[in-house]
């Protein structure tokens, strides 16, 4: 009887099989295929760590949408129009999709379309075109550009959102320039609506390149869109807040292990990964909050959880949450991006990514193994354990790259937009595209310019990496300004004092006086070459100019009356070959910030605290005329070169910007360097200068400093004889 009944159940089927086989209904092959497609799509050979199973694909695969509950949103024509837009360019590479050629003859530069007569800009996007028009790549003629931005409002394509712009599709394609969108770059932070949430943006976007918030890995195409933060309209447009991270503790272990607290959703997409949350949520050393009250109809949906989790949200505070924990966890919103992986960066919170198939912010210069924990939402049980499991070394590398990568690339909307543009420059001038050291490592890609050198060798930041030292050598560069009309002018005595040193390979002298070049018989006879220059348009920022001339890692900047004896140089230049990346030298000022004027003071008095070191005698690397040169903006030179003052200040704000550190002041001199006293005139245009530098830097980049470095031995009751740099003591 029961073999008879087993017949009849395989009998019945295979009756089954057959009819499906026949209406349709099974497709294995098929079916074997697509899962192999989305394993190769999602896969990422180089495993995030700590080592999770591969990523989940989206929650709503294009290429399953077809499916009952998406249909119920969506009708057919939507549907197609959808997979239109996003399709369409979706082969689109560097190669097939942009045109090189438009970027041969000017370089690199971006133009920004005018803005047309009643369009609104949300302030966010306005943030966005006022850093591109004040960055060093902006061209206000299309004919030299390389890559197109439009001044349509595109950030915000949620048809509920009070930003979204109608129309759109009819604009874009009316723009004279848009050319299918090749060479087009289009920003964009939220697409898609309720309840789906795609990542359509509800117009054809051609060959254009995206930059956008929150893209899946399936949408994203590789080395052409680039893939950016989710950030809020409070974002900062310039400098923005440092980091929190103020000191190391050892161990590394704060109050909390790991923490989130957000909203739930109840229903619809993303709302999976949060409701699970209170799973592994102890109250303890694991905080995990959500709260269900979020919306105009949230009552009506409310479940079982909702009051219980509402008050456990209501009585922990977010800010000291995040301040005190070791891991911070960044799950999926409706969207895949989420604001919490900012605030968790700037906090030096590990992040804890809980969004499959994200693709992370630059995540083609990035590598994030080195600052977050790549987590799978399958997974979320295992989190809390895999955290614990994290060498306390591991968590302090990880925390302090966390602060290495705000600071360098999301502190601001403006370092996000350079970013994005830098990332770009790279693929087109492909053989002078940054290292992945470069972005990954102080002081970022930012301010490490490839068209400088592709060697890490000629940066001053890499020496102590590669485990090499900077070329034994100095170029002194002197700035003449006046008139050579007797032997005994402050300047000759300073040539012949400075080519005396051992380290002197060469001195320039720049002309930069408005009388002819005086006969070389005029110059001492030294051991070393003299090359005298003369200053182009006889400006003060020629100083600063990257010279062929100088072939030495080191600049020994000098202004034509400094008093300096070759001790002194030779002192100076032992102390910067161990602090290549800053400016060292003699003279020492600082800035304080004047409450009563709401504004930055610049002072002269002999204290014990400065945070800068004059040019006027200082050594620095060379690289610094490169990027005082290509870097700083026009508007900041032009208004040195106006007013013949404050070219020192300037590079000091830059190299501080770039190093996050103060110059090095080297032994006290009794007597005053610079022989022209400055005048009262003189002090306010420094003020002015310092308040207009800290303007455009976003933030005040000087750094205080209290230390002084001295021979060995330097005042000490000995025997002068005992002591390797005497005459300092006897100046």
């Amino acid at each position: 009887m029961q073999a008879k009944k087993r017949y009849l159940i395989l009998l019945s089927a295979g009756a089954c099989l057959v009819l499906l086989s026949y209406l349709g209904g099974v497709q294995l092959p098929a079916a074997s295929r697509s899962r192999h497609d989305r394993s190769r799509n999602g896969y990422r050979p180089d495993q995030p760590w700590p080592h999770f199973s591969d990523p989940l694909q989206p929650f709503l695969p294009w290429d399953q949408a077809d499916t009952e509950e998406y249909n119920m949103h969506i009708s057919p024509r939507q549907k197609r129009d959808v997979n239109t837009s996003v399709y369409k360019g979706k082969r689109c590479r560097m190669d097939s999709c942009f045109d090189f050629s438009l970027c041969q003859k000017n370089g690199f530069k971006v133009y920004v379309y005018p803005q047309q007569k009643g369009e609104k800009i949300s302030e966010s996007y306005q943030n966005i075109l006022s850093t591109i028009e004040g960055s060093r790549f902006y061209t206000s003629d299309p004919g030299q550009a390389c890559l197109f931005v439009l001044s349509l409002d595109t950030l915000d394509r949620d048809q509920l959102s009070p930003q979204y712009v109608h129309n759109l599709k009819t604009k874009v394609q009316n723009l004279p320039l848009w050319n299918d969108g090749r060479n087009h770059l289009i920003f964009n932070l939220y697409s898609g609506t309720w309840p789906d949430y795609t990542e359509d943006l509800g117009f054809d976007i051609g060959q254009a390149m995206l930059a956008k918030a929150s893209i899946s890995t399936e949408n994203f195409r590789p080395n052409f869109d680039v893939s950016i933060p989710l950030f809020s309209k409070e974002h900062p447009r310039t400098g923005g807040e440092r980091g929190y991270l103020k000191y190391n503790s050892i161990p590394p272990f704060r109050k909390y292990m790991l923490v989130f607290k957000g909203k739930r959703y109840l229903t619809g997409i993303g709302s999976d990964t949060r409701n699970a949350l209170y799973h592994v949520h102890n109250a303890e050393d694991v905080v995990l909050l959500t709260t269900c009250k979020h919306g105009k109809d949230w009552q009506k949906h409310k479940d079982a959880r909702c009051d219980k989790d509402n008050a456990e949200y209501d009585r922990y505070d977010y800010k000291e949450m995040l301040h005190n924990s070791t891991f911070c966890l960044v799950p999926r919103g409706r969207r895949l991006g989420s604001f919490r992986f900012l605030e968790a960066l700037q906090a030096a919170c590990v992040p804890v990514m809980l969004s499959n198939g994200w693709e992370l912010p630059f995540s083609e210069i990035i590598n994030w193994n080195t600052a977050a924990v790549i987590g799978d939402e399958r997974l979320l049980l295992q989190i809390p354990t895999t955290v614990r499991s994290i060498h306390q070394d591991k968590i302090l590398s990880l925390r302090q790259q966390t602060q290495f990568l705000w600071e360098a690339y999301f502190s601001s909307v403006e370092k996000i937009v350079l970013t994005t543009l830098e990332i770009i420059q790279d693929r087109v001038l492909e053989q002078g595209s940054r290292s992945s050291l470069m972005w990954n490592s102080h002081p970022g890609g930012l301010f490490v310019l490839p068209q400088y050198s592709g060697d890490l060798g000629d940066f001053p930041f890499y020496y102590a990496t590669l485990g090499i030292k900077p070329y034994p050598k100095f170029t002194a560069v002197i700035h003449a300004v006046s008139p050579l009309v007797s032997q005994s002018q402050p300047i000759l005595k300073l040539l012949v004092a400075v080519a005396k040193s051992q380290y002197c390979a060469q001195i320039i002298v720049l002309w930069n006086c408005d009388k002819p070049l005086p006969a070389k018989h005029r110059w001492p006879a030294t051991s070393v070459p003299v090359i005298v220059i003369e200053g182009e348009n006889k400006v003060m920022s020629s100083r600063f100019l990257p010279y062929e001339t100088i072939v030495t890692d080191a600049v020994l900047s000098l202004d034509e009356d400094t008093v300096l004896s070759t001790t002194e140089v030779d002192f100076a230049f032992t102390v910067w070959q161990s602090f290549p990346e800053r400016i060292v030298g003699y003279p020492a000022r600082s800035h304080f910030w004047d409450s009563n004027k709401e504004r930055w003071g610049y002072t002269s008095k002999w204290t014990n605290d400065y945070s800068m070191v004059l040019t006027g005698a200082a050594i620095y690397h060379r690289y610094y005329h490169y990027l005082y040169t290509n870097y700083l903006p026009t508007s900041l030179k032009s208004m040195v070169d106006q007013l013949a003052n404050c070219e020192d200040i300037l590079m000091n704000f830059l190299v501080s910007a770039v190093t996050k550190l103060p110059p090095i002041k080297v032994t006290q001199k009794k007597h005053t360097l610079v022989s022209t006293p400055p005048t009262r005139y003189h002090f306010a245009q420094r003020q002015t200068c310092m308040n207009k530098f800290a303007s455009w830097f976003g933030a005040m980049p000087l750094v205080h400093s209290q230390m002084r470095l001295d021979p060995v031995l330097f005042k000490d009751q000995v025997s002068i004889l005992r002591k390797k740099y005497r005459d300092i003591e006897r100046l």
